[in-house]
């Protein structure tokens, strides 16, 4: 699947949105991937993460114990990829501003652990959501996501594999070109704050 097919699998979806989006990093774009609406359809979902699990090298698929998601981004791409790897997959939540494991989820001292996202713009809630893993014994192995918004820039500390890599111009909040800060902007995403 090239990354061109990926990316008309998000236009098929209605997943990649055009105007001026706030992400989750704080950062301004252009371009949105509402990776929800890709994997709203279960085939699409699965056949998705059965390509991502086939980027991971072979023997780094045959050490993963776990799959790690944070939420709510990575729940359905980490339950899936759980799915094509034969393991089992839990998320992390957010109820008060810091990744934790709820739920009954627990991770064994030691456990050898896929993280999983959606989307990596700036990995910040990748590292995050590592140091959750790390505090509740569990060992990072490497981080897969469907998309790299990060032009290979994001730094998670850990072997990184997307499925597709993008390069959508993203800013800071002081530096939005006008004809983007003239379009009303929205945050669509699970974060509002």
């Amino acid at each position: 699947m090239s990354d061109d097919s990926i990316l008309a699998e998000f236009r098929a979806a209605g997943a990649l949105l055009e105007g001026h989006f706030i992400l989750s990093s704080g950062r301004h774009s252009a371009n949105y991937l509402q990776c929800a609406r890709v994997l709203m359809n279960p085939d699409r979902a699965a056949e998705l993460a059965r390509r991502l699990a086939q980027k991971l090298p072979r023997d780094l698929r045959a050490d993963i114990d776990l799959v790690v998601s944070p939420a709510m981004g990575g729940i359905i791409i980490g339950h899936e990829m759980g799915r094509a790897l034969g393991v089992d997959a839990i998320f992390l939540e957010r109820p008060d501003g810091e990744f934790t494991l709820r739920r009954g989820f627990e991770i064994e001292p030691g456990q050898r652990v896929l993280m999983v996202e959606d989307v990596v713009t700036t990995g910040l809630s990748s590292r995050q959501a590592m140091e959750a893993v790390r505090a509740a014994g569990g060992i990072i192995l490497a981080e897969a996501a469907l998309v790299d918004r990060s032009a290979g820039e994001a730094d998670l500390g850990v072997p990184f594999y997307p499925l597709v890599s993008l390069n959508f111009p993203v800013y800071d909040a002081g530096d939005v070109p006008p004809e983007l800060a003239a379009i009303p902007a929205e945050k669509p995403g699970s974060r509002k704050s």
